[in-house]
């Protein structure tokens, strides 16, 4: 597979050529070698290629080039890329790919959010930044068939007909998100995130894609314990305590006024002591402590 695509592709060649007169690559024609895999599942899957085709490429690569064979790991091509942990020269070369992609469509897509009346923050992400979905919507509502599935989902009890039209008003739910006078109505209007566990996760899912939506999980069991780790060596104070209290897993002591997260979201929580503010933030914005900011975070009962 590796080397048909090295045969059919300019450069490739000549990375056979090397190999087979020295019995090993250079720095700079592994990264060529990776960059030629990469242009090609590009071209083929786009930049969001399946695990089953990064794994296929890294696992080709070896038998080709065994000298690149990684002796330390289980399988020797998960440097390349390891479906585990979806990192590996195949995957951060895809991640440049897209990153790419979006400079160079960039002026576009502030064009195209301008003219949608969306607005587009001044920076270059968060929750009002203007995003492609990544999953076709085939039915969206409008006026009065929206307002009439709003209103079925609030006194609806099938889950599933809850999910299907919590869907089919997506687009209506990120008109109000980008609207700085209706964004704090999200939950109200769409009371069902409080009590219908599942649908945040769909939104996400059709905003940035499965395999985005999945990447977190997919790396948590080896992320969280390296959180509370880094946490543990901050200043305590009382309330990092509890969270590093219930990150662990400890329960609470009884009549403590700390509601308490669960471990993962504890942990999660974390992260806003480790990571430090982002150096663009706007003078004319209000700092407020960690702990106060925390009160505006939707807490959800099981």
């Amino acid at each position: 597979f590796v080397r048909k695509i090295l045969v059919e592709n300019a450069g490739g060649p000549a990375i056979l050529d090397e190999y087979k007169e020295h019995g090993k690559l250079t720095d700079s024609a592994r990264r060529h070698l990776v960059n030629i895999v990469v242009a090609h599942i590009t071209d083929k899957e786009g930049c969001v290629p399946s695990k089953e085709t990064k794994t296929r490429c890294a696992w080709g690569v070896v038998p080709l080039f065994p000298s690149l064979k990684d002796p330390y790991s289980r399988t020797g091509y998960e440097h390349f890329y390891d479906p585990k942990s979806n990192q590996g020269y195949i995957s951060w070369r895809l991640k440049t790919v897209s990153r790419q992609s979006k400079h160079h469509g960039g002026h576009h897509s502030k064009k195209d959010a301008r003219a949608s009346g969306t607005s587009d923050s001044e920076g270059s992400g968060g929750p009002t930044a203007y995003r492609e979905t990544c999953n076709h919507l085939e039915l969206q509502l409008e006026g009065d068939q929206c307002k009439k599935a709003i209103s079925f989902m609030n006194h609806c009890a099938e889950k599933d007909l809850i999910f299907e039209k919590m869907k089919a008003t997506f687009k209506h739910r990120q008109l109000l998100i980008h609207d700085a006078a209706k964004s704090n109505t999200v939950l109200s209007v769409f009371p069902r995130f409080l009590d219908t566990k599942g649908l945040i996760l769909q939104d996400f899912d059709v905003q940035f894609g499965t395999e985005t939506a999945s990447r977190l999980l997919e790396q948590w069991d080896s992320l969280k314990p390296k959180i509370i780790a880094e946490a543990r060596t901050l200043t305590s104070t009382l309330h990092l305590t509890d969270l590093l209290s219930d990150a662990q897993g400890n329960s609470q002591d009884e009549g403590s006024d700390w509601q308490g997260w669960d471990s993962d979201m504890s942990s999660i929580l974390l992260l806003a002591y480790l990571l430090p503010p982002s150096p663009g933030a706007r003078n004319k914005s209000t700092k407020i402590r960690f702990r106060e900011a925390m009160d505006h975070i939707v807490q959800f009962h099981k």
